[in-house]
């Protein structure tokens, strides 16, 4: 493999993986409940609980992902089942994206008076940034990367995803105004249907690991335990 291959493959698996990510995080949304949130308060203070949200979430994130594996074998969990867990969960959010109304957003939209205590950790951090299904998917993304530096790949996706909540928080108010309401709701139906499809996908390979596990079938590409790589 040359280095042109070797560097297609990396962008190519680093955009998956941000995908996969931004899509069930979707700073939009976080964007407006930070906006719902913060609407009485003066703009130094809404730096600084955007910016602990986003530290908040950001270790988080790292910590289940380093810890994944860790978890897996205190739990007697197998990574199928965490995958087909993970995608069932996944396809509930997605499909609460798509069918999600205007009326359901409205609530959110009218807080009682002014807001004063810390909501950096509960609800920007969790559950609006990381939240159980965004949790979830980094740690299949975690566990499914064939090498260190695809590890890496997952953290740099993390980051990218959590830094633009930062700034979606920041500039909450400009992208409430330009977007609106009819904005929002088509976005987040297009961020539902790519989320119910990358659910489907670990659903997927972990019927197909639990299937190789149970030695029913070997399929080419899939290791008992271990990720799939397609075969040339």
């Amino acid at each position: 493999m040359d280095i042109l291959e070797i560097v297609q493959t990396t962008v190519a698996y680093l955009l998956i993986t941000i995908a996969g990510i931004f899509v069930i995080v979707n700073p939009l949304t976080t964007a407006f409940a930070f906006m719902s949130l913060t609407t009485r308060m003066k703009e130094e203070r809404r730096k600084m609980i955007a910016l602990k949200a986003t530290k908040i979430s950001t270790g988080l994130f790292f910590i289940f992902a380093l810890l994944g594996g860790i978890i897996f074998q205190l739990f007697g969990i197998t990574l199928a089942a965490f995958r087909i867990a993970g995608g069932i969960i996944l396809f509930g959010i997605a499909m609460g994206m798509i069918r999600k109304q205007e009326s359901d957003d409205a609530g959110q939209k009218k807080p009682e008076g002014e807001i004063t205590d810390d909501i950096s950790v509960i609800p920007l951090a969790i559950p609006f940034i990381s939240g159980p299904g965004s949790i979830a998917t980094v740690m299949i993304l975690t566990s499914e990367a064939p090498t260190i530096y695809h590890t890496i790949l997952v953290f740099v996706a993390v980051l990218f995803t959590t830094v633009s909540c930062y700034y979606s928080m920041i500039y909450s108010k400009v992208i409430v105004r330009y977007l609106g309401d009819t904005g929002k709701q088509i976005i987040t139906k297009v961020f539902g249907l790519i989320l119910a499809v990358i659910s489907v996908q670990f659903v997927i390979n972990g019927i197909a690991n639990a299937v190789v596990d149970f030695g029913i079938i070997d399929i080419p590409g899939i290791e008992p335990g271990g990720g799939f790589e397609p075969v040339d």
